[in-house]
């Protein structure tokens, strides 16, 4: 890849939302939005090469698509008042303030995040037009087709212009109702960077990473004392404190077990550690996201594998069992379940979730690894097969490939 094919991935990278956002602010239409980012950096692909990169890639992106927009709604008129309108929208007066924080991605992802929408068609936007992912990407991710993802995304935004969804972060009375539904999202756009799924990105995107952190720390200065935000965010520092280890040289996935923890983050753990113990101190019943911190806790404070504090982390797990009986809360149980009890009576459990997680890569990853250490390894080479066939993270595709040619 030559230095302007970086330039305009990165920019896609580090721009989308941004450019998204902007666009929304001023056209208040997420379709004109979308197209019109889309087609700005489609312009880029065009014009860089030859032209250059422009000193600062986002601000021409911006006025490219703001440009691409105008001219968009001015070919559609349908209406003498969205004609004046895109008139007036050339000028670059400074928007009003809108919400309790300026930020306008912030605002992009609360009304997509809005209860009026179905959950599902909530995430699937907000990773389109905020985590800028593809169709495809989030469709991996959703275990569904890509036109079921896409008529999902079209039908949210046509519910939103249908019912006039503000585009604003929400009052204060409002927030706490709202902000559940945000951080699943969140969280969801972490995940995806945490272990990507998409075959031709980096295994590890730390733009998502670092975003849903960032405006998860928006939301928390929101809501501070909101124990399930702080839960969320503790959660994600205490995984990205990991990210430097867990990708070899070679482009493999590391497993927990096998990481460098001198390569550790070791500000982000005693950050996300602080946080953990703040809201054990407040002796408030924890949620589902500070459960999943406190078990990251006990992963980060073991200087080795061998010094993890396993029933902890199983005694966690039941807790969260009782607050998410979900298959895959369940899989993980057993995965902590096999190092206390063993690879016998962990797959035991593992096994009475076939039914649910069977198109799930990590619940044949799990099958594998636990067939493997009881000798099976017929077994473990043919769950190692379907995982990687189930799998679209290119470092861990490369771990299990390996893992499963050692068995010949």
């Amino acid at each position: 890849m030559n230095d302007v094919e970086e330039a305009i991935t990165r920019a896609h990278r580090e721009e989308w939302a941004r450019v998204v956002a902007a666009l929304t602010r001023r056209f208040g239409d997420l379709d004109v939005a979308e197209e019109a980012a889309a087609e700005a950096f489609a312009t880029a692909v065009e014009r860089w090469p030859a032209d250059g990169v422009p000193p600062n890639p986002g601000a021409w992106l911006t006025t490219t698509a703001t440009h691409k927009a105008i001219d968009r709604i001015r070919r559609e008129n349908k209406r003498h008042d969205k004609h004046k309108e895109a008139q007036s929208m050339h000028h670059d007066d400074p928007p009003e303030s809108l919400g309790a924080i300026d930020d306008d991605r912030l605002r992009l992802i609360f009304t997509c995040c809005h209860p009026a929408l179905a959950v599902e068609a909530r995430v699937a936007l907000t990773l389109r037009l905020v985590g800028g992912l593809t169709v495809a990407e989030i469709a991996r991710a959703f275990l569904l087709s890509e036109g079921a993802v896409g008529q999902r995304i079209t039908r949210a935004k046509a519910k939103i212009k249908a019912a006039r969804i503000p585009y604003r972060v929400p009052s204060a009375e409002d927030l706490p109702a709202r902000v559940t539904g945000v951080l699943t999202v969140l969280y969801l756009v972490f995940n995806e960077g945490y272990l990507a799924t998409g075959p031709d990105t980096d295994p590890v995107r730390q733009d998502l990473t670092s975003e849903a952190i960032r405006l998860t720390r928006l939301i928390r200065a929101l809501l501070p004392d909101d124990g399930e935000v702080a839960g969320l965010l503790a959660l994600m520092l205490l995984i990205e404190a990991r990210r430097p280890a867990r990708v070899s040289a070679s482009g493999e996935l590391v497993a927990l077990d096998e990481q460098d923890r001198g390569a550790w983050d070791r500000a982000l753990i005693a950050e996300g550690h602080q946080l953990v113990r703040e809201r054990l101190a407040t002796g408030q019943a924890p949620g589902r996201y500070q459960i999943l911190a406190a078990i990251n806790a006990v992963h980060t404070s073991a200087r080795d594998i061998r010094d993890t504090d396993w029933s902890q982390v199983v005694a966690l797990y039941d807790q969260l069992v009782r607050l998410d009986p979900s298959p895959i809360v369940a899989l993980n149980r057993a995965i902590a379940v096999a190092e206390l009890d063993g690879p016998e009576v962990a797959l035991a459990a593992v096994d009475r979730l076939d039914g649910a997680l069977a198109g799930y890569h990590a619940y044949h990853v799990t099958r594998a690894d636990l067939l493997r250490r009881l000798g099976r390894s017929r077994e473990s080479r043919e769950a190692y097969d379907k995982a990687i066939e189930l799998a679209g993270n290119t470092a861990e595709t490369a771990y299990l490939i390996r893992r499963r040619d050692q068995l010949r």
